[in-house]
């Protein structure tokens, strides 16, 4: 059974949603979630709302509420990539995800969701703060024999079926090497949900590193991995998150340990644009930090409702 942009299979069975996704209306105040980091990457914990300065689309607007969000409930939304380029790193991938998740849930308080995408998406757990679920739901990650990867649709379709009715800090964790294949979603088209649901997204480009190619054959899978390089930096740009490449000088575990830092001293910031936009308009936010040497992660834009 084929999945569609509106249909989940659970654990590769149960259909999930099928209905023409709709988005909730008339929305007037704008929340933000933001990261701030200095030269050496370290967090800044210590900022106040007169250290921010903030625009929508280009005029400056006042913070009407802030708070340093260090406790506040997390909801996590798992994406596994299982294509078949994930063959080699698929159980390195598998345990330090479970190694975060155990870290990071607190059971009855947080939430967190699995899935897996290639020739489809796989909801393998819905929300749930066990981690026995979680860790059952790992151990079910498989890679099929078919050549798809259908990146875009999975982060689509679980953002508006998962992420978008949940209140609150909620970011997904996408681990691939960004290649889409066969794939009826564009990249504009998941950012656009992912921002929609207010999601940001952390994108840890995992890729198998393969021996000697023939020449055209290394040149062709170089073209792919600069494009998933690219896409995977635009999912984390333009949603606020961050963007990380495992490698031998950057494993796995440290990056889990940099996100559940970041996910943990998040600011909180609300507005009301002085200047409503038109239904579905979509508007650039520029949020800085009024000290030198710091930088901003947040999304870079909403849609108006």
């Amino acid at each position: 059974m084929e999945i569609s942009r509106r249909t989940f299979l659970l654990a590769g069975a149960l259909p999930l949603a099928a209905q023409q996704p709709t988005f909730s209306a008339d929305v007037n105040v704008v929340n933000l979630m933001a990261t701030v980091r200095d030269r050496d990457g370290r967090i800044a914990r210590d900022l106040t709302r007169e250290d921010f300065d903030l625009h929508d689309n280009g005029k400056r607007q006042s913070i009407s509420y802030f708070a340093r969000e260090s406790d506040l409930p997390l909801t996590i939304g798992l994406l596994v990539d299982t294509s078949r380029s994930q063959r080699g790193v698929l159980e390195p991938e598998r345990k330090a995800s479970f190694t975060f998740l155990d870290q990071v849930l607190r059971e009855g308080r947080d939430a967190a969701f699995v899935a897996a995408f290639d020739v489809r998406v796989r909801l393998l757990q819905a929300f749930t703060s066990s981690h026995a679920e979680v860790a059952a739901a790992l151990e079910r990650l498989r890679i099929p024999d078919q050549v798809a990867t259908v990146l875009f649709g999975a982060i689509r379709d679980t953002a508006e079926s998962q992420m978008r009715p949940r209140q609150g800090r909620k970011a997904f964790i996408v681990l691939s090497d960004g290649v889409s294949v066969r794939d009826t979603t564009t990249l504009s088209t998941a950012i656009e949900y992912a921002q929609r649901a207010d999601s940001i997204i952390y994108s840890i480009l995992f890729a198998e590193h393969r021996g000697t190619r023939r020449p055209v054959r290394a040149a062709g899978a170089g073209i792919l991995a600069l494009h998933g390089r690219k896409a995977m930096q635009r999912l984390a740009a333009e949603t606020g998150g961050d963007f990380c490449e495992v490698l031998e000088t950057n494993p796995i575990t440290r990056i889990y340990a940099n996100i559940e830092e970041a996910l943990r001293n998040q600011y909180s910031i609300g507005y009301t644009p002085h200047a409503p936009g038109r239904s579905g308009e979509y508007r650039k936010i520029k949020l800085t930090a009024r000290r030198k040497g710091l930088t901003v992660h947040t999304r870079d834009g909403y849609y108006a409702k």
